[in-house]
């Protein structure tokens, strides 16, 4: 028979459950009076939207755009039989890369995410010739071609990968994030996972660390509601993942990752927060992603009129363009801007078609050998 609270409370306490006065004692010196985890989230609703000026909401606008009409280009590829393996498209959660990564400095600032990754590459500068051919397999790729749609890696730009395996990113970030801290150079580590991968033990044991030794690092958790193909709501007891944080001491974020701006927002003041030596943040960007989990995977689980419906009422991308318009900024020149961008995914495209595949000797590279 289930527990109610009334014979909970009628059970006597036995002198097992007493506080010990030491551990009062340490609880009251560590009060919450020091330590309030929603000072942030207090923070970020005072004003929850960047006041961008035209040129900046634009640099945004490009990047989002950038991503969104790759990733198309990239899809088609993979139709046609050019792109094996998986190939994890971020079409809808641009505003999520964008945003925070905005935030942050190129170079200077590690990022590392799963295997939906080229968004965030795009979001960092890194040129779309080199995703693109590391996509289609060939020697100029990223990764010489040897990583695919999962594995990308630039160490000039601070992105460390592209990671196969759900939720072994976020103590890979830690370990970033202790870099930056033993080298004092002033960067921090921002870590992105899943709503899926939030369920991993090793998430939760690397919170601890990081919270323990002060790490500079901010995880993102990209709520995109439906992990692989299991609605959060099934597969996670706690839902609002900015919470997962405050047994850790971690204070958490929730954000609308379908908005650039309101990212961006956030994305400072968890920026300030970690630079400023207060240790780690947990932010939680509620975005959806309007393509099935991997381009193998046919999105059974939810409706059409689902995915028509967040497209179009939430479409990060079309928000930024009515902003942009309210701004002043004409149609024919937002026309001029995609027309541009869709030819430099379509120079991309064409140079990964033409480029080589690696030599067989590059099987040999990049391995370890040795005794253990």
């Amino acid at each position: 028979m289930a527990r109610t609270p009334s014979s909970r409370s009628s059970k006597p306490k036995s002198a097992g459950t007493r506080k010990s006065p030491a551990k009062s004692a340490a609880k009251q010196a560590d009060s919450g009076d020091n330590f309030e985890l929603r000072s942030l989230q207090e923070a970020f609703e005072k004003d929850r939207r960047y006041k961008a000026d035209t040129e900046e909401l634009l640099g945004f606008y490009e990047k989002m755009l950038l991503i969104r009409r790759f990733e198309e280009k990239a899809g088609q590829l993979y139709g046609l039989g050019l792109i094996g393996g998986f190939c994890h498209l971020y079409i809808g959660q641009e505003a999520v890369a964008v945003g925070i990564q905005s935030a942050l400095e190129e170079g200077k600032d590690s990022v590392i995410t799963g295997y939906r990754d080229h968004g965030h590459m795009l979001a960092y500068g890194i040129d779309p010739k080199s995703i693109m051919a590391e996509l289609t397999g060939r020697e100029a790729g990223i990764s010489r071609g040897k990583g695919g749609s999962m594995h990308m890696f630039s160490t000039e730009k601070a992105f460390y990968g592209g990671h196969g395996i759900v939720g072994a990113q976020v103590p890979l970030g830690a370990g970033l994030a202790l870099a930056h801290q033993y080298r004092e150079d002033g960067g921090l580590c921002a870590a992105y996972f899943g709503d899926g991968a939030a369920n991993q033990g090793q998430v939760y044991e690397t919170f601890n660390m990081a919270s323990l030794w002060n790490l500079p690092i901010i995880f993102v958790v990209e709520n995109n509601q439906y992990a692989m193909g299991t609605s959060v709501k099934r597969s996670s007891a706690e839902t609002e993942f900015y919470r997962r944080g405050t047994a850790f001491r971690i204070p958490g974020m929730d954000v609308n990752g379908m908005d650039v701006l309101e990212v961006h927002q956030a994305a400072k003041v968890a920026v300030d927060h970690v630079r400023g030596g207060n240790g780690p943040v947990l932010m939680e960007l509620n975005t959806y992603r309007y393509r099935g989990h991997s381009m193998s995977d046919p999105a059974k689980y939810r409706t059409r009129e689902e995915v028509q419906g967040v497209r179009e009422k939430s479409d990060p991308i079309e928000h930024a363009k009515a902003d942009l318009q309210n701004m002043g900024v004409e149609e024919d020149k937002l026309k001029e801007i995609d027309k541009a961008i869709r030819a430099k995914v379509n120079e991309a495209a064409d140079f990964a078609e033409k480029s080589p595949e690696p030599e067989p000797a590059e099987l040999y590279t990049d391995v370890l050998v040795g005794d253990y």
